[in-house]
């Protein structure tokens, strides 16, 4: 590997090296959604967008163990999901041990800008994260709803989520609307950790359930996609022990590198939105109009809330 094939980076008090800065990561010319076509961009473009969302993305990410989704010969060329901390890694890269059937896994924890430069360099395009914390890896302080549709019909998502959110609220519960850069969204609730992950789990499902009853032909809990039919899949999995979300800001694996982007309840209602609409070009952009603003910076306690649906699913029995 010749000279110019390495360039330093300052990261923080860190200069991390960047190996083969102009390796094509995303391909151009494919689709980039919304029927245009996708941009190119580099190991270098990624690690400047990682850099400048650090600021917006690094408050999802600290104390929390991540999975992740490595492309080494870019978006053309194989994927592989990485658990477990290459020996290889500085010392000075952040671990957590946790607990796994049959043993332990260390995971990455990124808590700095020199981490996520670093997980550029490795052509780490997507950071998935746990929703509980090191300190409490089985009591989560975040839940996730999956809104997945049918197709490419965001109209369909958007609807799903307005009803999502309105059940929430009517349980003292408040929620956060993320685009997925994929085709779907995700509804993010904040807890107060209090609760075991089986304890989350459940009352995701019962939520869900009652969601699917209330509109019957557009929603559904069904898990096997034939017997959805055309209507959305309410996918409440990632609330499990060791399961993972895609964190807000994060890059997705698709042409054109779109990014999953935090979004306000009043730019849901916007007829033009999809879940792709963000790129690495433009997502620091919207980062900057912190549209989760309003979102209590504690969690809910969760009693509350299951005292409260349950009264709705009897009251609806």
């Amino acid at each position: 590997m010749s000279r110019d094939e390495v360039r330093p980076v300052r990261a923080g008090r860190r200069t991390v090296e960047i190996h083969r800065p102009g390796k094509v990561l995303f391909p151009g010319d494919g689709d980039g959604g919304g029927g245009g076509a996708a941009k190119e961009y580099t190991k270098a473009d990624l690690v400047e967008y990682h850099k400048s969302v650090a600021p917006y993305l690094l408050p999802h990410l600290r104390g929390r163990p991540l999975m992740l989704e490595r492309y080494p010969d870019g978006l053309d060329g194989p994927r592989f999901m990485q658990k477990n901390t290459p020996d290889h890694y500085p010392d000075w890269i952040e671990r957590a041990e946790v607990a796994k059937e049959g043993g332990t896994v260390t995971h990455v924890v990124c808590g700095d800008t020199a981490t996520l430069v670093l997980l550029a360099d490795q052509a780490c395009l997507t950071l998935h994260r746990w929703l509980s914390r090191t300190t409490a890896p089985d009591r989560p302080d975040r839940l996730v709803l999956d809104l997945d549709p049918p197709g490419e019909d965001f109209a369909l998502v958007r609807e799903a989520a307005g009803w999502a959110g309105d059940l929430l609220g009517r349980l003292g519960l408040p929620s956060a609307p993320m685009t997925t850069g994929s085709r779907g969204l995700h509804l993010v609730v904040p807890l107060n950790g209090h609760s075991e992950v089986d304890e989350v789990r459940a009352f995701a499902r019962d939520l869900t359930d009652l969601l699917a009853a209330e509109h019957p032909d557009r929603l559904t809990t069904a898990v096997r996609k034939a017997d959805r039919g055309d209507r959305l899949f309410l996918d409440t999995g990632r609330n499990a022990y060791a399961q993972t979300a895609v964190a807000p800001y994060t890059v997705r694996a698709r042409p054109g590198a779109p990014v999953a982007v935090p979004i306000s309840w009043d730019q849901l209602a916007d007829p033009a939105l999809d879940a792709r609409r963000w790129t690495i070009a433009d997502a620091v952009d919207q980062a900057r109009t912190r549209p989760w603003a309003g979102i209590p910076a504690r969690g809910r306690a969760l009693g509350p809330a299951r005292r409260r649906l349950d009264a709705l699913r009897t009251g609806s029995g």
